[in-house]
Order: C-alpha cells, then structure tokens, then sequence
C-alpha cells in the first residue's frame, strides 16, 4: 500500500535516508525543508521557515493532502549549550513544535504520526543490562528530557485525537554523511592518529542510518506500531575498541590503539573539563530492541559490517 508521507527534516543525514527508503517503496514524499533544492531527487519540497513550526496549520497547502508523518526535525543535542534557559529552547522546537506539526497533519488528514525521538529520553548509560521501552525513564539533559516530554505529550494527543502515534528511539546513527564525533572517529583513525581507546570494554548500540529508515518506513504502515514505542538497532552492540578496529579495517589503515586504563581517561576528563564526553565514551549505553523485532517482525536488513563499509566508503570518497 503506497502512502502520501510528510518528512520533516528531509534534508537532514537521517531525513534523505529516510526519503530515499519511503521512495523506494513507490510512496509520494513532500519533504519539509527551509531550504530549496536540498532534498533527495523525487521528493516534493515544502519550504517553510518559520521557527518551532509556528502557524503551520494556516499555510497548509489546500492540495496537499498526508497520510503520515515521520517527524524528524528538532533541536538537537548542543554539547556546549550558551543559551540562558536551554531547556525551554528545547521545549519550544521538540515539544511545543512536534505538537504543532501533529495538529496541523491531523487537519490535513494524516492517520499516522511516527516521531523520532532518540536513547536520550531514556538515560546516559546502562548499567550491565541493555535498556528495554518499559524501563524507568531518566533523561538527564535539556535535549532527553524535551525528547522524554515530546513522547508523553504526542502520545496524549493521540489518544485525545485519534492520530496514530509511532515513537522510535534510535541511539547513535552512523552511515555515509555522519557527522560530528563518528567523523571526527574516521578523521583521527584515517589519519593514524593513535587513540586511548584499547581497554575501553564497555558496549554501545549503534544503529546504521538506511537499517534506522528502514524501520520507520514499517512503522508508517503496521498497524501492530500504533501506540508503541520501539528502540532500533543494529542488533549487535561493539565497544568502542572494536568499532575503532573495524572502522581502521573498512577504511584500509591499521587501528592504532592504545590501552590507556579506564581510570586515567576519566581522571584525564576531570582535569581538562571534558568528565561528560569521557563517560559517554568509556561508558555502557545498550538498548534491547527485541520488542521491534517481536511486535512487528522487523529485522534490520543490513548488519553492522555493511553499514560500516558504505560508511567508509563515502568517508574515502570525500578525502
């Protein structure tokens, strides 16, 4: 069944995998964008500017009819924030913003709302048991907690509404166009620069960008996702030690590790001011998405080795 979707945040790393997959099943895509001609070829561009996704429901085009959404527009994770209340900024965009372009697609006639949260509503860390969809949730910055808040009020004004609300909390996604530490990663393992990284044990999920779209492209279909709220993954978790060596391998250059101790980097994080980036590095974070996998048969149709080649691949063919 082919579907007229809305992607917010079409031009984004996740965005364009994510039209690219709805495309690619014979859907119509209108991507919404602030930005002309920044989309993937074939999808629809709706160009709107306004902040936090104000007055969207008035500049609705009469033509433009929708029957999902896969929201994926939002502030994102700022690690030197400098704003005085950053977490009403956040607020504004991820809570009040993701309200807002879920009312407006309800008058639309949209049925489905599938909103991409991330690990972040959940917590930091895991502590030696990968975290599950029905664990307490403990968000513990402004950007996990508006994406905590989002679910909630989204979910509510489903139930109010009778829009069908999907959530799906990816962790870190990786794939050709990453950006910020997974590149900065392949910058410094290209280079031969050797890394602390060799006694770090502790697991990380990860998840590829096209297995992420994949998944939410079902979800904007299976009426067995109405109301959940599902963790995607790649289905294997590496340390960061064995994402170095298989990045250094992938990229044809030998992984220069060093095993600095575990206690070193976090004493080295207290002194340079760096404590949050070494604990998100040195630390456990492991999501269980069996219930993916269980309520609607998914299976990531990538695994980890292939999603770490195309990386590679287009990492080599932009240096």
């Amino acid at each position: 069944m082919t579907q007229r979707v809305l992607v917010t945040g079409a031009n984004g790393f996740v965005g364009r995998a994510v039209c690219r997959a709805l495309l690619q099943r014979g859907d119509s895509v209108v991507g919404l964008v602030r930005r002309a001609q920044t989309t993937v070829e074939g999808v629809r561009e709706w160009l709107f500017d306004a902040n936090d996704f104000e007055g969207m429901d008035a500049r609705w085009p009469l033509a433009m009819q929708c029957d999902a959404v896969v929201h994926l527009a939002a502030r994102v994770h700022v690690m030197q924030d400098t704003l005085a209340d950053p977490l009403a900024a956040y607020r504004a965009t991820n809570v009040e913003g993701a309200l807002r372009v879920a009312r407006a697609a309800r008058r639309a006639g949209a049925h489905r709302f599938v909103f991409v949260s991330s690990v972040k509503a959940v917590g930091e860390g895991s502590d030696g048991r990968a975290l599950t969809e029905t664990d307490p949730a403990a968000p513990s910055d402004p950007y996990g907690i508006s994406k905590l808040e989002a679910e909630r009020a989204l979910l509510a004004y489903g139930r109010e509404s009778g829009l069908e609300i999907v959530i799906v909390r990816p962790p870190l996604v990786y794939g050709p166009g990453v950006r910020a530490n997974f590149l900065q990663l392949m910058n410094a393992i290209a280079r031969g620069i050797p890394l602390p990284l060799g006694a770090i044990a502790a697991r990380r999920s990860l998840v590829f960008v096209d297995n992420l779209a994949d998944a939410l492209v079902h979800c904007t279909t299976d009426p067995r996702a109405i109301g959940e709220t599902f963790h995607v993954t790649d289905g294997r978790d590496l340390s960061v030690a064995e994402l170095a060596r298989l990045l250094a391998m992938q990229l044809h250059v030998p992984a220069r590790l060093v095993p600095v101790p575990v206690g070193v980097l976090r004493l080295a994080g207290r002194l340079t001011g760096r404590s949050a980036q070494i604990d998100r590095l040195i630390g456990e974070l492991r999501l269980d998405s069996s219930h993916l996998r269980e309520r609607l048969g998914w299976y990531p149709p990538h695994t980890v080795e292939h999603g770490l080649l195309e990386t590679a691949a287009w990492y080599r063919s932009k240096h």
